[in-house]
């Protein structure tokens, strides 16, 4: 078993509170990525980085890059747990693959917080997501509203195997369903992997297969839709014959909803993190743990801290719009 550090450390050493210093050593947060390279992914590091315990140095965070490989993810919890981390935060590559992560850490007494994307275990010690059914069906109902529930649509999936790609894609469908039977075609599904330049390389050969036959475009993130606008650009076309949406709220997806080319959904990176790293300090500290994030305030009526023991906690997505896409773009580094 895992050695308690905490246990001496409660009531004598700690002034637990968003301003706290700990007087022995900080409590040490492995953070387990699933790739580095895209921008969602590197907003929740900066999140990571920003949480008011880890600026502090009460807390280290150790950032591990999983190469968009679950194997490589797996055997990075190892050496969290061989290395004597207080908690591991996953974001996971795979639905199922990744769940060794929960049973090794479970094994060492860590306590385990999966983030933005979903495993298929119940034995997590929490989780800290956004609901992607919820924010596939907002992408779909807008693109079946912008198209008046008739046409066909390609989709851009994610990494296949991922709940990401597994739960967006269940939410596009429910929009889909809610139109007239048959009235909207899916003329192609195919993963682009997250990534713009499988995106527009999609994109291009669709384009030439069904000329002008597509009318929206699903992107199961935003990087993936951005690649369909290249595409379309790249191949002299205009989006404005084309219903495009994403999901995440990128900065250039952000530019691209203000110049009218696409909708994206955005999912808070800052909200999940550290919402993540709080409720993870939760379980390591215990129950004089009070969160430090400015989240909860955020999304106050939205999303209860419970004193950190839910199971799940779901950050709230936001529909960007001409109305708020210039704040959001002020927050960005």
């Amino acid at each position: 078993m895992k050695k308690t550090i905490i246990s001496t450390l409660i009531g004598t050493s700690l002034v637990l509170s968003s301003g706290a210093a700990f007087a022995k050593d900080p409590v040490k947060v492995a953070v387990l990525m699933y790739g580095m390279k895209a921008e969602f992914v590197q907003l929740m590091e900066q999140a990571a980085y920003d949480h008011p315990m880890v600026k502090s140095g009460d807390v280290k965070i150790t950032m591990y890059d999983g190469r968009y490989d679950a194997l490589v993810q797996n055997n990075q919890a190892e050496t969290a747990i061989r290395t004597d981390h207080d908690a591991i935060i996953i974001n996971p590559m795979d639905f199922d693959a990744n769940i060794d992560v929960v049973d090794m850490a479970n094994e060492a007494g860590i306590p385990v917080i999966v983030t933005n994307a979903r495993l298929n275990t119940d034995k997590m010690t929490a989780e800290v997501v956004s609901d992607d059914v919820e924010g596939g069906y907002l992408e779909g109902k807008f693109i079946m509203e912008k198209i008046g529930c008739k046409g066909n649509v390609v989709i851009l999936e994610g990494p296949k195997g991922g709940s990401g790609e597994i739960q967006r894609g269940q939410g596009n469908e429910k929009a889909i369903g809610e139109c007239p039977e048959g009235a909207v075609k899916v003329l192609e599904r195919k993963t682009a992997n997250w990534s713009r330049a499988e995106g527009m390389n999609l994109m291009e050969n669709w384009l030439m297969k069904h000329q002008g036959k597509i009318d929206g475009i699903i992107g199961q993130n935003d990087e993936m839709a951005l690649g369909t606008i290249e595409a379309i650009e790249g191949s002299g076309g205009t989006v404005d014959d084309y219903a495009i949406a994403g999901i995440d709220g990128i900065t250039d997806a952000l530019y691209a909803v203000k110049n009218d080319k696409m909708a994206s959904i955005l999912q808070d990176a800052n909200g999940q993190m550290q919402g993540s790293i709080d409720v993870a300090l939760r379980h390591v500290i215990g129950t004089e743990y009070k969160p430090s994030s400015t989240i909860w305030n955020q999304y106050a009526g939205q999303l209860d801290w419970n004193n950190g023991l839910s199971k799940r906690y779901d950050i709230p997505w936001t529909i960007v719009n001409k109305q708020n896409v210039e704040g959001l773009l002020k927050t960005r580094k």
